[in-house]
Formats: structure tokens, C-alpha cells, sequence
């Protein structure tokens, strides 16, 4: 998808299947369990309700997105929920522009919308700016989904490899994505692996 692409998703009365007003339970369980602390860059934020989580943890939360219309969503939600977050336009194939690093970050659906030479961008990208020893929380949709609309699906292997290099591969769980119901996909619910990674 285009960034026109993914600005128009977040259009005027409309919610992206993926956005679903609240955070993912699975990041609920991490935020409870003190894994957001320190910097914390939540990569592909959307609209922001992970990065909001992070916040509300006591963390110093950078958000990015390549939707104009999603970081203006999230800002508004900061500004609402009395919580200090950068939100920022941008690529997370080159987080280094944020001119900051990190001490954790989270993925919420972000790694697997992308091709095999993105995904070496990303993972790339992601390096750049977490500190070694930080962590990578990351959520994407699993092999074990039926069906194929909706993103690509993710095997344990693909992860692995492509964490390979300069990460630990700490753990990958079976999880599930909520989301909203649209014609082609069914059901509110989505399999999905979620994976702790941490920097070398």
C-alpha cells in the first residue's frame, strides 16, 4: 500500500479493521507486566492506542506512522487522554530520522505488511535506533489464520530468520489480533504470533 493508501484508511468516519479503539490484549498483559519502561518507540503506531498504553505506564513514548491522518488522531487522543506523546509522521523504514533511541518498541501489526526486501529494511531500521539489550515486542498475523485476505501471514521460521541477525529471538507465543469485522475476512479475531525479540 501507498501512504495514500494508508492515509485513506483512517478517513472521516471510518475505522480501519486493525484500529480498534483500544489497545491489543496481548500489549495490555506486557504494559501490566512493567515490560514498557524507559524509551519507548511504537513503530507503525496508527492511532496511537499503543503508544498511549506505554504512556500511561510511566514511559517515554515516541510514535510513528506514515499516516498524516492516524497521527493526527493520536495526537488528539494524547491531548484528551492528558498524556505527553511525540507522535510523528514517518517511515519505519528509516527510524533513524527520529534522531532518538530506544529502550523497547512495540509492533502491532506493522511487520507484515511487508515484502521480503522491506522486511530486511525494517529490521534494519529497527537496529539502528534500539539500544542493545532493549526489546522488541512484536505482533503479526500467523500461518495458523485460514483463509488469505487481509496481510500476508507469518510463519515462526520467517521470524526467526529474519531477526537472525544481531537480535536474540527470546520468545514466540501463539496470540490473537482483535479486530473489526469486514465483509471478506470473518469473525472479530485473527491469529497471530507475538514474538519478544531483544537486541544484541
Amino acid at each position: 500500500m501507498t501512504t495514500n493508501d494508508w492515509d485513506s484508511s483512517y478517513g472521516a468516519g471510518q475505522r480501519p479493521p486493525w484500529d480498534i479503539g483500544r489497545p491489543q490484549p496481548a500489549f495490555v498483559q506486557l504494559a501490566e507486566g512493567g515490560a514498557f519502561t524507559g524509551r519507548v518507540l511504537d513503530a507503525g503506531c496508527g492511532t496511537g492506542e499503543h503508544a498511549l498504553l506505554a504512556a500511561a505506564s510511566g514511559a517515554d513514548v515516541t510514535g510513528v506512522d506514515v499516516s498524516a491522518s492516524a497521527i493526527g488522531q493520536a495526537k488528539e487522543k494524547a491531548a484528551t487522554r492528558g498524556l505527553n506523546v511525540r507522535f510523528e509522521v514517518g517511515d519505519a523504514l528509516n527510524l533513524g530520522q527520529l534522531g532518538a533511541t530506544f529502550n523497547a518498541s512495540v509492533d502491532s501489526g506493522l511487520f507484515h505488511v511487508f515484502d521480503d526486501d522491506d522486511r530486511v529494511k525494517y529490521v534494519t531500521s529497527l537496529a539502528s535506533v534500539i539500544e542493545p539489550g532493549g526489546t522488541c515486542y512484536l505482533m503479526c498475523f500467523s500461518e495458523n489464520q485460514p483463509g488469505d485476505f487481509g496481510p500476508r501471514r507469518v510463519t515462526q521460521d520467517e521470524l526467526r530468520a529474519a531477526f537472525s541477525d544481531g537480535w536474540t529471538v527470546k520468545d514466540i507465543v501463539p496470540s490473537v489480533f482483535e479486530v473489526n469485522p469486514w465483509p471478506e475476512f470473518p469473525g472479530e479475531s485473527a491469529q497471530a504470533w507475538l514474538a519478544t525479540l531483544t537486541r544484541r
